[in-house]
């Protein structure tokens, strides 16, 4: 094992622009040369780099800051690549012990590698949350092992926290906040959010499945024991973003998919949505791919804590006033839209057993099936449909090789 020192003193964020672009070259070549068993360690200090950092078909390399606070990876203004650091076609790899700013596009995002770790990092936007930031902090996508833990994502105009078309997830004790999403899993499968808290972004926590991608369907993730609290910040996602369409106010979303247990998390102080579960239908966007299911099945959300403020729901979002339409300031704290796939659809109008719904020991949350399909003439408060069980969601094993 090779420990590379980067021994950078002179070429701090007041440094010129010569030495800026030494330093950016410095890190570069590290990356490149590294090999397997090698720890790359930046040491304190802010350093402006104007382009991005990529590091392609490495395995068992470890990228250590001196600290969260103490060495700190800025992107302003940068001149080449979108994202700040990426990482492609790598196994076992470790960031650590750092913090990265101000990108042009991502922060940091991982393709293609199996056996990634993000631990004591800090992604950052700083200055005001706005559109022209990038759309993700932590971008892990097609992946295999992910470790997600004691991390902080403050300003993405799209998710802090993001994981999406992967398999073995561990997102844990991290922070997102000024987000438009907190953390969101999409089209993954066996993944854990826990421990965590999403707080003052647009939405908290997100579980999706979407169309029109090579993974088209996750599942068998759990979120528990989070503190969920007063996302009720603007969304300020660029037009056309998929994130776009969630409103502010919103705690939990599960759209469009399938084996999602909810439980023992703190759902607290949200103006529009505590808790939705939601097919695709309900964004208004047009499918055109034949393979995708939209409907949300097989959700367990059970024994939370629910607390509303008693506020108007947003009326920048066409769901917000709705919901203050029908409800004025007491939305229910757990909605369901109540699209049900046709196909699915037993004798008696309902879900089978195999996929039913089921919302229970949620403590006083109220609930409210929309009744979405027939444009909202018939919205239940009855949770009796939805008072039963299902088997507890495997957790995931992850798994490092070497």
């Amino acid at each position: 094992m090779r420990f590379l020192f980067l021994w950078l003193t002179g070429l701090l964020l007041a440094a010129p622009v010569a030495q800026a672009q030494d330093l950016h070259k410095t890190l570069q070549r590290q990356f490149i040369l590294a090999e397997a068993g090698d720890t790359i360690r930046i040491p304190a200090g802010t350093y402006r780099l104007p382009g991005s950092l990529s590091m392609d078909d490495k395995e068992n390399i470890v990228i250590m800051g001196a600290g969260v606070d103490a060495t700190i990876l800025s992107f302003k203004g940068q001149k080449e690549g979108a994202e700040g650091i990426r990482i492609t076609n790598c196994r076992n790899i470790q960031v650590r012990d750092l913090s990265l700013q101000d990108a042009r596009g991502d922060l940091i995002k991982v393709m293609d590698t199996d056996g990634i770790t993000f631990a004591h990092m800090r992604t950052e936007w700083t200055g005001r949350p706005q559109k022209t930031n990038g759309a993700y902090g932590f971008y892990p996508v097609s992946c295999t092992n992910v470790l997600i833990e004691y991390c902080e994502a403050i300003g993405a105009s799209d998710a802090g926290i993001y994981v999406g078309q992967s398999h073995n997830i561990v997102v844990r004790h991290c922070r997102a906040y000024h987000n438009v999403a907190g953390i969101e899993i999409e089209n993954s499968t066996i993944a854990d959010v826990h421990d965590c808290e999403a707080s003052q972004n647009t939405g908290g926590i997100l579980v999706f499945d979407l169309p029109d991608l090579p993974k088209g369907q996750g599942g068998n993730v759990r979120v528990y024991n989070n503190r969920v609290v007063d996302n009720n910040y603007r969304n300020f996602a660029p037009k056309g973003n998929i994130v776009g369409v969630v409103p502010p106010g919103t705690g939990v979303i599960i759209l469009a998919t399938k084996d999602v247990e909810v439980y023992n998390n703190e759902i607290l102080d949200h103006r529009t949505a505590s808790t939705a579960i939601i097919s695709y239908y309900m964004t208004g966007i047009k499918i055109q791919d034949e393979d995708y299911d939209p409907y949300p099945t097989r959700i367990f959300v059970h024994d939370n804590q629910y607390e509303s403020s008693n506020r108007k729901p947003t009326l920048k979002n066409k769901l917000g006033v709705l919901l203050l339409a029908k409800f004025g300031k007491k939305v229910p704290h757990i909605l369901y839209d109540g699209i049900l796939d046709p196909e699915r659809i037993g004798a008696d109008g309902q879900l089978p057993e195999s996929d039913r719904i089921c919302i229970r020991n949620n403590g006083a949350a109220t609930f409210a099936n929309l009744d979405a399909e027939h444009d909202f003439k018939n919205i239940s408060r009855d949770l009796a449909p939805y008072d039963c069980t299902r088997t507890s969601l495997k957790a995931p094993s992850i798994s490092f090789s070497h």
